[in-house]
Parts: C-alpha cells; sequence; structure tokens
C-alpha cells in the first residue's frame, strides 16, 4: 500500500457522495415537476456507485494486498439511473396537467427518503474528509520522527 493511497481512497469517496449529493438535490428540486421536455413527470434519478477497479472476491483482494501493487481501493460512480418505480397520482382537477378523471401524474419523488438519503451522503461526506485529515496527521508525524 502506497503512501497516499488513504488519501486517494478518501477522495473517491468525496466525489462520489457530492455526486450522490447533487442527484439528491436535484431529486428534490423536481419533486412537484409533472411534466419533463419528454412530456411525462419526472422520473427520480440514483446514483449506482461501485469499487475502483476490477471488482474483486475476497481471495483476490487478500492476495493484493499481500502483494506489491497493494489492494484496490476506493470508489467510483458507475451511472446515474433512473428509479422505476410508478409515477403517484394525485387526485387535483384543478391543475392544468390533470386528467379527464381529475387525477395528475406526480413525480415518483417521496421528499422524505430524500432528505434522509442528504443527510447519509452528508456524514459519509464528512467522514471521507475525517479519514483525509487523519491521513494527514499521520503523514505529519511520521515526518517529525524523521527529523
Amino acid at each position: 500500500m502506497g503512501l497516499f493511497d488513504a488519501i486517494e481512497i478518501a477522495g473517491s469517496g468525496l466525489t462520489a457522495e457530492r455526486v450522490r449529493m447533487d442527484v439528491t438535490s436535484e431529486n428534490l428540486a423536481n419533486a412537484q415537476t409533472t411534466r419533463t421536455a419528454n412530456g411525462q413527470p419526472y422520473q427520480r434519478q440514483e446514483v449506482v456507485l461501485s469499487q475502483n477497479g476490477t471488482p474483486a472476491d475476497f481471495g483476490s483482494t487478500l492476495a493484493g494486498a499481500q502483494s506489491a501493487q497493494g489492494p484496490a481501493g476506493g470508489v467510483e460512480v458507475s451511472g446515474i439511473v433512473s428509479d422505476k418505480t410508478p409515477d403517484q397520482l394525485v387526485y387535483d382537477p384543478g391543475n392544468p396537467e390533470a386528467n379527464a378523471q381529475g387525477y395528475v401524474a406526480m413525480p415518483n419523488v417521496n421528499t422524505v427518503t430524500e432528505m434522509v438519503d442528504l443527510i447519509s451522503e452528508s456524514r459519509s461526506y464528512q467522514s471521507d474528509v475525517t479519514a483525509m485529515q487523519t491521513s494527514k496527521s499521520m503523514f505529519t508525524a511520521t515526518l517529525e520522527l524523521l527529523k
């Protein structure tokens, strides 16, 4: 394991959590959007994360950790996908988007779920910042010993 691997791993986590927070914020901003460019209600977006490098089982991870190359580490954003949960139908006959029965197709965004996700993402981001600060202080202490 290299000297700066811990910082690189925490940095990849910071990037991933920032993307997750951006997508969650977009979901919250569009929670009431009944018509997008394609004429349909907004579809909730989700971030798909994966391990940096090649996916590995425990045995190959252990072998990589014992070799000179070190273990694969960190996380990366594999993609952003639409949630396939069906739209919600809300009775609002006065809405210009209402169908003949008076129902409006609303986005599949639950603001409570999005806020819980945002809190979780914020705490994960802070954990990555703490990991980077801890690594930095360990490097500083090591350099002080070598003086």
